[in-house]
């Protein structure tokens, strides 16, 4: 699993999340809601300065962006792009790009 984290995206984990280089951001898949690759799940975030068994990372402007191993079941097969467009509102956006990893 590839997790690319746009400047745009960056930006705004920054401005709306106060985060700066060393800070880290953890995604993991919550019950309820829907994502364009799951159906009664959707995609969390949190703030997690300390990642423990790391299952993909980046790291974008010093900030860690990363899933961890328990969160595999949700992102296997997929990488995963964070974008941020202010015409879509103001969150941040996210893409599944299908990578053949889900033997």
């Amino acid at each position: 699993m590839k997790i690319t984290v746009t400047d745009a995206a960056s930006k705004w984990f920054e401005d709306e999340m106060g985060l700066s280089s060393g800070n880290g951001v953890r995604f993991y898949g919550k019950v309820y809601g829907k994502t364009p690759v799951h159906d009664g799940f959707s995609l969390a975030l949190t703030r997690d300065d300390h990642p423990n068994k790391v299952y993909s990372e980046t790291e974008k402007d010093g900030i860690k962006f990363f899933v961890d191993q328990g969160d595999e079941w949700f992102f296997k097969g997929y990488d995963l792009t964070v974008d941020f467009d202010p015409e879509l509102g103001d969150n941040v956006t996210y893409r599944y790009e299908e990578n053949g990893e889900l033997g």
